[in-house]
């Protein structure tokens, strides 16, 4: 009795782990299939409803659904299915939703309370989309016109990527929104600073020439200003100005901004 009854739950066991086995090998096969697809495809869809029907506890599963509301113009129906994904593995996308709530929601608050959050689920820094969460609060406290928080975690960034990689390094958006927060905050030298350390490492920048121009003329270097609008449609029209696919970059500029700019500057 004794005997079969351990080989009874032997059977109950192997039967699960080849039932666990065969759901496993489906939802990696709709990962498969799915990954295939653009996000947003209705194929891009349709495999990963399939295999959140198959396994509801897969972060990323949640993640891809509600990708691709975002890039077929629903944002409004990303919202449940992304809170999927950071119930299931906040760690991972908590920084990523806030990444989201900057860009697609322009949703500042949200979008700081999430990178804030990050702090605290991990003991590095996370890096959603390649980038800092201290870069990305750098941002979205741009967004909300807190120009000193705005600053303070500019500066982190900065020195932080300086220390491990040089300063050369440094991507050309840190300096050039903090120049911007200081221009907007009325330091225009120290926004000269930056929007410098954009052209010496970049050369090619329309947004630093655009704004460098705009202080010049307010302190009568019409001239340079000039010439530095010159060089920025040059660089506007090769694509060397600051944009993102999808949704427009905070404080982007336009051929328009460029032609105003410069038309004030002969008037």
């Amino acid at each position: 009795m004794e005997r079969s009854l351990k080989y009874c739950l032997s059977l109950i066991l192997l039967v699960l782990f080849i039932s666990c086995q065969t759901r496993n090998e489906k939802v990696q096969d709709a990962y498969d299939f799915g990954f295939k697809f653009y996000q947003g495809s209705p194929r891009h869809m349709n495999a990963f409803a399939y295999a959140l029907e198959l396994d509801s506890t897969k972060a990323e599963t949640y993640r891809e659904l509600s990708v691709t509301y975002l890039k077929r113009g629903l944002p409004h129906k990303w919202m449940n299915w992304y809170n999927g994904a950071v119930k299931h593995d906040p760690e991972t996308w908590q920084p990523w939703r806030g990444y989201l709530y900057l860009w697609f929601y322009r949703d500042y608050k949200k979008a700081i309370a999430d990178f804030d959050a990050s702090d605290t689920l991990t003991p590095y820094i996370d890096h959603p989309q390649g980038h800092s969460v201290d870069f990305w609060r750098g941002i979205a406290y741009l967004g909300l016109k807190d120009y000193d928080n705005s600053i303070a975690y500019w500066d982190k960034h900065i020195a932080k990527e300086t220390e491990e990689s040089g300063e050369d390094w440094v991507e050309l958006e840190a300096f050039l929104y903090r120049g911007i927060a200081y221009y907007e905050s009325g330091n225009s030298e120290k926004a000269l600073e930056n929007f410098d350390k954009v052209i010496q490492y970049f050369k090619q920048s329309a947004d630093a020439k655009y704004y460098k121009a705009m202080i010049f003329k307010v302190t009568d270097r019409t001239k340079e200003a000039t010439l530095l609008l010159e060089d920025a449609i040059v660089d506007f029209n090769g694509g060397f100005y600051n944009n993102r696919p999808y949704v427009e970059s905070l404080r982007q500029i336009y051929m328009e901004d460029l032609e105003g700019l410069k038309k004030s500057l002969v008037e």
